[in-house]
């Protein structure tokens, strides 16, 4: 039997750790592979911005999914103080007694072996295969090879194959910059986002993927036309261009729902719906939205609360509120409703004025349609009224029986 055992930091596990074990695989044919994260690399100290070992181990988990026959151990991290080598295959010999361990390493690894904590016990204990990260260096690592044959009795395997040249310390630069997505498996870079590890952002194309995924088709261009109007008003008032897309991506992600579902997740997330709400989907996934995006994207809070208002609206909205809240009445699929080029116009020259309109016609849509509107709707149209007259701005005039758009 051979245990092909593969340690490392993994902070983040990348298309680079993945390709060397695939490789090692290939030349060797282990019949177990084990990612080992470690508590305390002995060699470096951790980012600062590592997430805690769980998340890391939680990562390699699901990077070895990757790899059949692979699997993720936490044999590292339930031990205290520095992750030896020797120690961890100390622990791997007394449960695989026949095996032949093989421990995978670069090719610095196997240049400074000799420096590591008890280098004569790791290679009695296991054999070392080392996968060449950079191309030209063959012959120093055959003369690497050679002395621990000589010295220590060991064996090496030296495989050939061609390397990924990316670290973790590049992936973790580009992941706050909405890049990197390439560079890790798809699974680990869903986790990375849905926790916001290492300060990232996601990739807006992966985010509209999902995200579109949880609508009716139908309703697809409706949030295509919200996302380019929020970007558009959010460029306009000086507001992050990047948190009005976020947040228009998923500001519908949960009006596909049922009823019944809608008020599964309100259970789920422990929001409370009132009377008004409960009478009305279309209330209910403005509550949902939020978690839910949270819970799958990470979506912080600020985005969770422009989802969250872009129905009703409320008094003393922030700007990134009613920027959605605005892109979302006037997005480009609008169209054929009273009001719309007024609004359309205000929504670039007074945010105040544009979520007075857009209140007023908020409000005649639903009385005419003989139903209650929400008292957030009647007392945000009232906040939004006094904040003109106290500024001397006459609100846009505006009849339901205006022209057509």
């Amino acid at each position: 039997m051979k245990v092909l055992v593969y340690g490392g930091s993994f902070d983040p596990p990348h298309i680079g750790h993945i390709r060397s074990v695939q490789v090692a695989a290939a030349a060797l044919e282990p019949d177990q592979i084990l990612l080992i994260p470690a508590a305390e690399p002995p060699h470096k100290a951790l980012s600062k911005a590592s997430p805690p070992a769980a998340e890391r181990l939680a990562m390699a988990e699901l990077a070895a999914g990757e790899i059949p026959g692979c699997q993720a151990s936490d044999v590292e991290l339930e031990r205290s103080g520095p992750s030896y080598t020797s120690d961890t295959l100390r622990q791997l010999r007394q449960r695989y007694p026949a095996a032949e361990l093989i421990f995978l390493m670069g090719t610095d690894m196997l240049l400074t072996l000799e420096d590591w904590h008890e280098p004569e016990t790791i290679l009695s204990l296991a054999s070392a295969a080392v996968f060449a990260r950079e191309t030209g260096r063959e012959r120093e690592i055959e003369a690497a090879a050679a002395r621990l044959r000589q010295r220590y009795g060991a064996t090496v395997y030296v495989l050939s194959g061609e390397p990924v040249r990316v670290s973790s310390t590049q992936v973790r630069a580009l992941l706050p910059a909405r890049r990197g997505r390439e560079l890790v498996p798809e699974s680990v870079y869903g986790y990375i986002i849905q926790k916001r590890l290492y300060g990232a952002k996601p990739d807006f194309d992966w985010l509209r993927e999902k995200a579109y995924a949880y609508l009716k088709p139908g309703r697809v261009p409706h949030v295509q036309g919200t996302e380019a109007e929020a970007r558009s008003l959010a460029a306009r008032w000086g507001v992050d261009v990047d948190d009005a897309a976020e947040a228009a991506i998923v500001h519908d992600i949960t009006k596909k729902c049922s009823y019944d579902e809608q008020l599964c997740l309100c259970e789920k997330y422990g929001i409370i719906p009132d009377a008004c709400q409960l009478a009305s989907e279309k209330l209910l996934h403005s509550l949902t939205g939020g978690p839910f995006a949270a819970e799958r994207f990470g979506i912080p809070e600020h985005i969770v609360q422009a989802v969250r208002w872009h129905t009703t609206g409320r008094p003393a909205m922030t700007d990134l509120q009613r920027i959605v809240y605005l892109a979302d009445y006037i997005e480009p699929n609008r169209h054929g409703f009273s009001g719309l080029a007024e609004l359309r116009q205000a929504a670039y020259e007074d945010l105040d004025a544009a979520m007075d309109l857009a209140l007023r016609m908020s409000l005649a849509e639903v009385r005419e349609k003989g139903r209650q509107p929400h008292e957030d709707t009647v007392t945000a149209q009232q906040y939004y009224e006094k904040r003109l007259k106290e500024r001397g701005v006459p609100p846009v005039a505006w009849t339901p029986e205006a022209d057509q758009d």
